[in-house]
């Protein structure tokens, strides 16, 4: 009986401290006095973390994790001293975030220079639909905030660059590469490796997503594995090629899990392993990568990169995880949207021949097209090949003169539309009849701007 009287008393003083936090809470939120978090527009010198005694609210807020015998109050204690950067406040950052904030990391940066879309709001999940407009980073510290605010957050509105990337990530502990793209993944790596700092990396795409750490306790760094960025042309992002939400989630819970254990003291066991999830088949993998190479041009015995230098010109692409704009042909061989209207509307004889894949096209297109897919084109045969054949003669047979038929061609976003135009440019002196062959500008997104505010964009 007097254990159970004790029981219930425990109990009780549980309840009450709980009550008198959740007291103080609605007290600071009636007076309207929550934290106003300041967003940065350039790296400022922080002050170093100071260690501090475990307070009874942070019992009350950790105790789950600190019953962890892998934990315990010295863990807890190094995840309130360490700092944390994230490069990137999207998919994998803002799972990862509030993972790392829930935990009592000490101090997170968080940097984004881009701004919330509707477009993010499947998978970027800290952000609102209140929040479009607002800078990625100050959404995504408000989000945190909200969720703990004994965390120090900074919210970094810049790009990572080679002139302020030393700066910064020499103030953090643990960097996280959350980025959607490789100019920002090599910047990232030899500014850590320079740092003698930590990468917790992340990639998520389509149905797949990949997690290692890189230059950890002698193993190897990104460059060891890519010695050379691939063609600008071959990279896909999810601008491009498309991504279910729930895949970056668990790709960045796997980053903060990684985070987490290296700031806790525990260590990582991905220092030399490459994670792999197939969301189709529900099934992770792993398997071992090559160690540090003694050649690498960053990490090796003999770098050749002692300093930052132009990352979009070594990958010959933009920092951007945006849909890439490709410039392959010339100003005769592409017209405008607005051109287009005027064929239109002048009733023009033409083909349109839009060369997204199927699922694009069930999204939507315009009504006059006639869909074959630019991978079709590119194998040259089959039955689109003899389908693109009937419906030049048909639309030929309907012009009122002599002369090439105008084909215009059209996509998303006016780059793989270019593509095809070489291909029919081609395949017109020998497998067509005879053509002229023009790109649309902009593709079908331009159509939405400036023609059709109606017409969908995804």
């Amino acid at each position: 009986m007097a254990d159970e009287v004790s029981c219930l008393k425990a109990r009780l003083l549980d309840k009450e401290t709980e009550l008198d936090v959740l007291k103080k809470k609605l007290a600071q939120y009636e007076k309207n006095e929550k934290p106003c978090i300041e967003l940065i527009d350039k790296v400022t010198t922080l002050t170093p973390l100071e260690s501090k005694p475990l307070s009874n609210e942070d019992i009350m807020r950790y105790s789950r994790q600190l019953l962890l015998p892998e934990l315990g109050v010295r863990g807890q204690k190094n995840l309130s001293q360490s700092s944390v950067l994230v490069v990137g406040c999207g998919g994998l950052g803002c799972p990862l975030a509030q993972y790392l904030a829930a935990a009592g990391i000490g101090r997170l940066g968080l940097l984004d220079y881009d701004e919330v879309e509707l477009s993010n709001l499947h998978r970027q999940v800290l952000h609102r639909e209140e929040s479009q407009g607002q800078a990625k980073a100050l959404s995504a510290a408000t989000a945190v905030n909200r969720l703990n605010s004994t965390v120090e957050c900074i919210p970094y509105n810049l790009q990572l660059s080679s002139e302020n990337a030393l700066q910064l990530i020499q103030q953090y502990d643990i960097v996280a590469d959350c980025s959607d793209n490789v100019p920002t993944r090599y910047l990232v790596n030899d500014a850590c490796v320079i740092s003698r700092k930590p990468l917790v990396s992340a990639s998520a795409l389509r149905m797949e997503g990949q997690l290692t750490v890189y230059n950890y306790r002698g193993g190897p760094c990104y460059r060891c594995l890519y010695p050379v960025p691939p063609p600008a042309e071959t990279v896909t992002n999810c601008s491009d090629g498309g991504v279910l939400g729930v895949v970056p989630g668990i790709m960045g819970c796997l980053q903060a899990l990684e985070v987490i254990k290296i700031a806790s003291g525990q260590g990582s066991s991905c220092g030399q392993q490459l994670v792999m999830f197939d969301a189709l088949d529900t099934r992770f993998r792993s398997i071992r990568l090559r160690p540090r190479q003694p050649e690498c041009a960053v990490c090796g015995e003999k770098p050749s990169v002692t300093q930052l230098v132009d990352y979009e010109a070594l990958c010959g692409s933009a920092a951007t995880d945006k849909c890439r704009r490709l410039n392959l042909l010339s100003k005769d061989h592409r017209i405008t949207v607005q051109e287009y209207k005027a064929v239109v509307d002048n009733a023009s004889s033409h083909l349109l021949l839009d060369v997204r894949p199927p699922v694009e096209v069930d999204i939507c297109r315009l009504p006059i097209s006639l869909n074959i897919p630019l991978s079709s084109l590119q194998q040259g045969k089959g039955g689109h090949l003899q389908l693109l054949r009937e419906s030049i003669s048909q639309s030929k047979g309907q012009m009122s003169g002599d002369g090439p038929l105008p084909v215009y061609v059209i996509c998303k976003q006016g780059n793989d539309s270019q593509k095809a135009v070489q291909l029919l440019e081609k395949m017109s002196t020998s497998e067509l009849d005879e053509i002229t062959v023009k790109d649309i500008c902009g593709g079908l997104m331009a159509w939405s701007q400036k023609i059709d505010p109606e017409f969908p964009q995804y």
